[in-house]
């Protein structure tokens, strides 16, 4: 699915605030204090809570196995005035069909529109170095923050489901969205200014 390009741990995205680098073994206690917030785990999906060190290595190890066999590209976010300091995650994983698009941003770093900016660099890269056409994504009903940077990126919703997801105790409803290569040629650009933190 990804290019060559994105396969090499040294790939980067710069954008005007943030640095999306591979995810290494020394961000595993940021992503363990800053995803295992409940605040955070408990608007996604697919975070456990409490969250173990284990758990995060192993996210870390899958996340870069994917990134180097190019069957998803997931990108550990960090200030650029502050590149070794993860302050989030976001990423694409494929499977059947389109990629889904996924995130999380630490608590600290929430108001200040980083989300947007770091959504709108990976589809941009995913669109232009994959040739992807389309992109799926998926907010619970209850994350008005995500769904905002998902529509302000140009995302349409197409329904709503409910599925099993065991990190969450349960079944979960949130709303589903897409972006095909059609819409995202067709926006002039992404405004990341206008996105909303998740």
């Amino acid at each position: 699915m990804f290019p060559d390009l994105t396969r090499d741990d040294v790939f980067r995205i710069e954008t005007r605030r943030l640095w999306l680098r591979w995810p290494c073994a020394k961000d595993a206690d940021a992503v363990l204090r800053l995803a295992g917030d409940p605040a955070v785990a408990g608007m996604t999906a697919q975070i456990p809570h409490p969250l173990s060190r284990a758990e995060v290595d192993a996210f870390l190890l899958q996340a870069r196995a994917g990134n180097a066999a190019g069957t998803g590209l997931t990108l550990a976010l960090a200030r650029r005035s502050a590149p070794a300091n993860l302050i989030g995650v976001v990423g694409l994983v494929g499977g059947e069909g389109a990629p889904e698009l996924g995130y999380w941003l630490g608590r600290p770093s929430w108001g200040g529109r980083l989300m947007g900016e770091a959504v709108a660099a990976v589809l941009d890269a995913y669109f232009a170095y994959a040739g992807g056409a389309a992109v799926t994504a998926s907010a619970r009903i209850d994350n008005a923050a995500s769904r905002r940077v998902l529509e302000r990126c140009g995302f349409v919703r197409t329904g709503t489901e409910t599925r099993a997801f065991p990190a969450r105790g349960g079944a979960v409803t949130g709303d589903l969205f897409r972006l095909d290569r059609a819409r995202w040629l067709g926006l002039a650009s992404i405004d990341p200014e206008t996105a909303q933190a998740a």
